[in-house]
């Protein structure tokens, strides 16, 4: 792809990766290397039954290192997990964290480790760059094809008091080592594979126009959208099917690449609102809003979103900029009726007079920043509308 002009001054940031099947029985190797002598593993209560935070575990006793284990860790972690989290960390001695998990789990492990050396509120780091002190080394082990926090320097975390969620931007929040095996992935319900599926696709699409992209993020961001629109189905239909779940683990990496370091947009800020108002699942949120961001977008970014749509597949010649805009967003409504989630958020229990509530939040998002558009309240009212 030709460069159209000089590009920008960009800075990238990226964990170690380790990627490939037996990517998990390394835990124990590399937090002997960075000089632990006892692990906290965070996980949740689903990979704790499907037996992942054992093999983890496992890695760690045979390096001869002590653990302790913290579940207590929901769908969208909260406030209160992240601190409950710092305090066992602090209580019983641990100098590095092993995240094996979704990004929930992640999420809630590098808030545990900014508290626990920075002994602040997590609230106190909101935003971009508050975080003074690194948290303890963190290894990530993801289990699930979309977050990609194993890879980012974000965390989202629920605050259930004030109904909304926190972003948090800090190359701190950037694990030391991501080790990804796709194999984790094969234990997961086929919803819980959609929605993440297509939270790493809302990933690399917000990425890919976002106003802060660049040549480094362009290449992962595409690449994404290629193999996940390749792989996600079959990975639904097919959950032991280790090829597409290979596919969907390296397209969930290369989103989280891109989206790192280029930030995202207003799918993000305004499904992270709606998390924070109703605490809905996050990947539900961007799939019901998705098309309705890429049609209102467009027109600011026609050439990129063309981009998209070749890497989907779609064939463009001869068809106006309208046509072409309405094919990419039948497109994604397409892939999500697919997937399994044709809901709108009426469906999620939303109503009109939450609207302007959400608004308000969305447009307080970091995520909003990077948009190609700058929405105004009337039009992110318009497209929760166009949701609803």
């Amino acid at each position: 792809m030709a460069l159209k002009n000089v590009p920008e001054l960009r800075k990238f940031v990226a964990p170690e990766i380790v990627y490939g099947e037996g990517a998990i029985d390394l835990a124990g190797r590399y937090a002997k290397i960075f000089g632990a002598s006892k692990v906290m593993l965070v996980t949740g209560k689903k990979v704790l039954k499907a037996g992942w935070s054992d093999i983890a575990a496992n890695s760690i006793e045979k390096a001869g290192l002590e653990y302790t284990v913290f579940s207590d860790v929901t769908p969208n972690p909260r406030v209160e997990e992240v601190m409950k989290g710092a305090g066992v960390y602090r209580e019983e001695g641990c100098d590095i964290i092993l995240a094996v998990g979704g990004g929930s789990v992640i999420d809630c492990a590098k808030g545990i480790g900014i508290v626990s050396t920075n002994r602040k509120s997590i609230l106190d780091f909101e935003g971009a760059d508050r975080v003074h002190i690194p948290g303890p080394p963190l290894i990530c082990i993801p289990t699930t094809a979309g977050s990609s926090a194993d890879v980012s320097q974000f965390a989202i975390i629920s605050d259930r008091n004030n109904l909304r969620k926190i972003a948090i931007i800090s190359k701190t929040l950037v694990p030391d080592i991501a080790l990804i095996d796709p194999v984790t992935t094969i234990t997961m319900e086929a919803d819980l594979t959609a929605s993440t599926g297509i939270d790493a696709l809302t990933h690399a699409i917000e990425a890919y126009v976002s106003n802060a992209h660049s040549p480094l993020t362009d290449v992962h961001a595409l690449e994404a959208v290629s193999l996940i629109c390749s792989n996600l189905l079959h990975a639904i239909e097919e959950p032991e099917n280790i090829v597409a779940r290979s596919g969907m683990m390296l397209g969930s990496l290369h989103a989280g690449l891109a989206f790192s370091n280029a930030s995202l947009g207003a799918v993000h800020a305004m499904a992270h609102s709606l998390g924070g108002l109703s605490d809905l699942s996050h990947g539900e949120c961007n799939s019901i809003l998705l098309s309705h961001v890429i049609k209102y977008n467009y027109q600011s970014a026609p050439w990129r979103f063309d981009r998209i749509a070749i890497a989907m597949g779609l064939q463009l010649a001869g068809s106006g900029s309208d046509e072409r805009s309405s094919a990419l967003s039948d497109h994604v409504r397409e892939i999500l009726r697919k997937a399994g989630i044709d809901k709108c958020l009426g469906d999620l229990g939303v109503k009109n007079e939450d609207i302007r509530g959400l608004v308000q939040n969305a447009l307080r998002d970091p995520c909003i920043v990077t948009n190609p558009r700058i929405p105004s309240e009337s039009d992110l009212e318009r497209i929760y509308e166009e949701a609803l």
